[in-house]
């Protein structure tokens, strides 16, 4: 590999699928492979810049006629948490939130099983296999970590965080500006508990102790109804042509 190529990664366009999101249309995604020989500082710009990570894989929406998908990060110092996410936070209060290193267990693959069968049994993660998961939680280049949410016990002798009943999980990566959260999944047998509202807002109070302004949701889809609960995450930024604009 040449100089240049390590600087200056190579792109490529998928052919074009159904869109998941907006029914009648198509998608195309451009995409570069991220290794170690890539230098920190350029994934880095990519992962700030719009694209997202799956694995060892940068991409982003690259749709012929349609720019509906748009990238969002929350506002860290001007963040304040609302009323309704109070109420959100007091019932999660029996949850311990620990950050651990990106290393699949058959626990967190079990809850995720359970929470795709659930919710997203028709999606693009459906014929997941546990090897896949291993692969979405390990195979990183970057500063890559797993936040796991456990629930409490009754009993204040069983001290042992591990022993405690695994509710949700949280894979994220930590930029040079903030965090960028990867992917989520929790118990559905939990809704109540709004816990993907939690996890949020619990990373949003992570990146305010870090000294960080950003928290990366990823990509909002005017029009799509998966996507609206990123709405109720003010204020942000939306990435356009001229850059972060705030909304």
């Amino acid at each position: 590999m040449t100089e240049q190529q390590k600087h200056f990664p190579e792109f490529y366009v998928t052919a074009p699928q159904p869109c998941p999101y907006l029914p009648g249309r198509q998608e195309r995604k451009l995409f570069t492979h991220l290794t170690q020989e890539k230098p920190a500082s350029l994934i880095d710009n990519l992962l700030r810049g719009g694209f997202r990570r799956s694995q060892n894989i940068a991409y982003m929406p690259y749709c012929e006629g349609c720019q509906a998908c748009v990238s969002v990060r929350v506002v860290i110092d001007e963040f304040v948490i609302g009323r309704s996410m109070r109420r959100v936070m007091d019932k999660a209060r029996c949850l311990e939130a620990r950050r651990v290193p990106p290393e699949p267990t058959s626990e967190q693959f079990t809850l995720f099983r359970r929470y795709i069968d659930a919710r997203h049994s028709d999606g693009g993660m459906a014929d997941m296999t546990v090897l896949d998961y291993a692969m979405m939680v390990e195979d990183s280049v970057i500063n890559t970590f797993v936040t796991e949410y456990r629930q409490k016990p009754d009993d204040p002798l069983d001290s042992d965080p591990d022993n405690w009943p695994l509710m949700a999980v949280a894979l994220c990566d930590l930029l040079s500006d903030g965090i960028s959260m990867v992917y989520s999944f929790y118990d559905p047998a939990a809704e109540s508990m709004s816990l993907g509202t939690y996890m949020i807002v619990e990373h949003v109070e992570y990146a305010r102790k870090l000294g960080l302004p950003y928290l990366y949701l990823g990509y909002w889809i005017n029009g799509s109804r998966k996507m609206s609960y990123k709405m109720r995450f003010q204020p942000q930024e939306h990435l356009g042509p001229n850059g972060w604009v705030r909304k």
